[in-house]
């Protein structure tokens, strides 16, 4: 994103000063940590920690990286986008998961691609951050991990952010590259649509705008820890703020720009023309609430749906603590869901061709 000729970065000099602002921030997070009591919790002393760790150390980029002004926040964007491109790849190798940057419908973005893929199956994913952050980049070793799991090439998008390309800038992205993917896959093809946070909460959109346009659908929709109320009334908002990574003043209007947060195409509350649908979350997470109400209106609508709620685990776990048992078994679900709806809607062309 902050590579984009429109988007305006801070020069250098100031860059450096808010990346150590940034290691002050995590500093003092680390600082406060002991007294915090990390080694309490539902797994070993080892595995605790590490998720206390994780927990204060994401809290303390999030709250000091949205104080700042955009143009600076870009600069710390690409600085950690540098980094993610330095260290990940031989991780990702280790996945024996081969990458390359790729262009889809004039998005630009990274496609992974396993050892071992299902012909004719391919997943765009929308990264999470907000609606406003992170990189493809960044998500090098979830998007390795995931595409070895389902088995099929991914393709993590560079989708337009706000606040500089604010809503429906990011869902005009994905419907084109969603299009584009569809068409190349053929109509023996399969395309999932895979997003977490503000990514999940961009496929929900998605989800719904195919329905209502009448567009062709996605083979399915993987949801990790979505963004699907951007309200932010729900209990969980409050409850779950000292248990989650995310600051609990979360940032909605750089992407709705005057768009009600209640709009039924950002709040996923239609959901009667939804594909198959799979879900992971958090018991932690203080988006909890709304994804709990998503997963009832997608029983309710009789959606084939794929749910579950890990006991004790914060926002997007798989991504921000992907060696915790937690996250290891949501990659096996996940790959489990690719295969079966793959498989079911294979099985049911070919009735249909018999016929």
């Amino acid at each position: 994103m902050a590579d984009r000729p429109e988007v305006v970065t801070a020069p250098t000099p100031v860059a450096a000063v808010d990346l150590l602002g940034l290691a002050s921030s995590m500093g003092t997070a680390w600082l406060r940590l002991p007294f915090r009591r990390p080694w309490r919790g539902p797994g070993s002393i080892v595995r605790n920690v590490g998720v206390s760790m994780t927990r204060e150390t994401v809290r303390s980029f999030l709250g000091y990286a949205m104080s700042l002004p955009v143009d600076e926040f870009r600069s710390i964007e690409k600085t950690l986008d540098t980094v993610a491109a330095t260290v990940l790849p031989p991780w990702v190798a280790a996945e024996h998961v081969t990458v390359h940057r790729d262009t889809i419908a004039g998005v630009p973005g990274l496609s992974f691609r396993p050892r071992h893929v299902t012909a004719g199956v391919r997943m765009l994913y929308l990264h999470g951050g907000g609606y406003i952050g992170t990189s493809p980049s960044m998500y090098s070793l979830f998007a390795a991990r995931m595409a070895r799991a389902a088995r099929c090439e991914i393709f993590v998008a560079d989708y337009r952010l706000a606040p500089e390309f604010p809503y429906p800038a990011a869902l005009d992205d994905a419907l084109a590259m969603l299009s584009a993917l569809q068409e190349a896959a053929g109509p023996d093809g399969h395309v999932f649509v895979g997003g977490d946070s503000g990514g999940g909460g961009l496929a929900a959109t998605v989800s719904y705008t195919c329905g209502i346009r009448s567009l062709p659908k996605p083979t399915g929709v993987l949801l990790f820890s979505p963004e699907v109320s951007l309200v932010l009334d729900e209990p969980s908002v409050t409850e779950n703020a000292p248990y989650d990574v995310l600051p609990w003043n979360i940032p909605t209007n750089a992407y709705l720009h005057g768009i009600d947060p209640n709009d039924v195409a950002v709040s996923a509350a239609d959901v009667t023309q939804w594909p198959p649908t799979f879900i992971a979350f958090g018991s932690d997470e203080i988006f909890r609430d709304p994804i709990r109400h998503l997963v009832e209106r997608l029983e309710r609508a009789g959606v084939d749906l794929t749910a579950h709620e890990s006991p004790g685990m914060f926002h997007v776990f798989p991504l921000l603590v992907p060696w915790t048992a937690s996250s290891r078994a949501t990659y096996a679900r996940a790959g489990a869901y690719v295969t079966r709806i793959v498989g079911a809607q294979a099985a049911s062309s070919r009735e249909a061709n018999a016929v």
